[in-house]
């Protein structure tokens, strides 16, 4: 088997759990305009099976959408599956609920935790994927969550996000990893199979699914992200809605600018939240002092999770690069080896930086002053030790729950 031509040092070896996997085909889905209609159709095209995993999911136009197709999978008997996350999805009703429940449909919830005087306490180590396979054979994910406010006519509050459409080998994980999160212990073994068996070749990309969990998995997508930039030699862009990442990640572009990479970073520019930019804009500095560019996307929201790195690198997926996706939630992304969807990338994010972002200009040395240099500092010392930190904040284990209580299968399992 031909192997990727991205070569890793050994001192950042990728985790050993992960390997490439060839022969896939990966598509670029950007906003919800081109991700809804191909997932929807996926579903209305099942004959088998929908494995279903999402953060939100509204009761609004695009939350019925979901819900028809659902609904009428399960009608025509496809096995169907959905995990939505208990902070995310907060207020669905017993109607929306229950419709899909009396189909059929295996309708569950992630650690859905109870309100205190109104407010959501559950807001630590959430489920923050986003991912479908249909049939075995055929994947999504991303970053879209199933709102509306992922397509234009929301407004100006409309996200700028992207997922990619899967075919090939790389989905029997994808497959595997979906059913393994939902299913009883006793099934695991039974249902494994079906998760590795292979699939025929759909394309060229080599591929690895990677996620991160509060287990075993507790840094993969840092690493790989770590990995790749350790290794670039002319070109990274990093899209990411929420940026805040570690020191060891920090270092690496900083390294990777000062030996001569062309590095850049597309943030937020009007953010859904405003500590968001504030929180971003402390590592500014620091980043431009070393040669990275940084570009504010101010159309509206970004909520994107995309990167590249050279000619062939490239990852998509749910984990934002802030405390709460590299440390306390559970995320997937998949890598691509693949240098046409590269270039693809590519052409979108410099489409994005050229008529819809603002590069950030360097603060002049002049003004360059001792409190700006203290704000420096205390940013930097933070980023080295909140991996660290994140390790002593609440760490109950949190349930998988059966929306129909009264079903044979027992209403919580642990998450995996």
């Amino acid at each position: 088997m031909k192997r990727p031509a991205f070569s890793t040092p050994r001192a950042l070896r990728a985790p050993r759990s992960s390997r490439w996997v060839p022969g896939n085909h990966f598509e670029l889905l950007e906003n919800g305009e081109e991700f809804f209609p191909r997932v929807f159709q996926a579903i209305a095209d099942a004959r088998r099976e929908v494995m279903l995993e999402t953060f939100i999911l509204f009761e609004d136009k695009i939350g019925q959408q979901l819900h028809a197709v659902l609904l009428a999978a399960a009608q025509r008997g496809v096995e169907v599956h959905v995990l939505v996350d208990g902070f995310g999805s907060p207020d669905l009703s017993d109607r929306f609920v229950g419709s899909l429940v009396e189909a059929g449909v295996h309708f569950r919830i992630f650690d859905p935790g109870r309100r205190f005087l109104g407010q959501r306490l559950n807001m630590l180590r959430r489920m923050h994927r986003k991912i479908v396979v249909v049939d075995g054979h055929l994947g999504f994910i991303g970053g879209i969550n199933y709102s509306a406010d992922h397509v234009a006519d929301f407004g100006p509050e409309a996200k700028q996000d992207y997922a990619v459409q899967v075919r090939g080998p790389i989905v029997a994980q994808m497959h595997h990893f979906t059913r393994e999160a939902v299913l009883r212990r006793q099934d695991r073994k039974r249902h494994q199979a079906a998760g590795i068996t292979g699939r025929p070749h759909a394309g060229t990309a080599h591929a690895m699914f990677v996620t991160r969990d509060n287990q075993q998995h507790t840094n993969d997508i840092e690493r790989h992200y770590r990995v790749a930039l350790r290794a670039a030699r002319s070109r990274v862009v990093i899209a990411n809605a929420y940026f805040f990442p570690g020191y060891r990640f920090i270092r690496e572009m900083r390294r990777a600018a000062k030996r001569g990479v062309d590095v850049r970073i597309i943030l937020q520019g009007q953010p859904d939240m405003p500590i968001v930019k504030t929180a971003a804009s402390l590592l500014y500095d620091h980043l431009q002092r070393a040669g990275v560019r940084v570009y504010e996307y101010c159309d509206r929201p970004l909520h994107g999770k995309v990167a590249l790195v050279d000619e062939d690198w490239s990852t998509v997926g749910s984990s934002n690069l802030d405390p709460l996706s590299l440390s306390l939630n559970l995320e997937a992304n998949v890598i691509i080896q693949d240098r046409a969807f590269n270039a693809h990338l590519h052409r979108r994010l410099s489409h994005l930086m050229e008529h819809s972002c603002k590069q950030v200009e360097a603060t002049a040395p002049s003004r360059w002053n001792g409190l700006r240099l203290l704000r420096s500092y205390a940013v930097f010392h933070l980023l080295r030790w909140f991996p660290a930190w994140a390790g002593w904040l609440p760490r109950h284990e949190p349930h998988i729950t059966l929306a129909n209580p009264g079903a044979a299968e027992p209403a919580g399992s642990p998450a995996t």
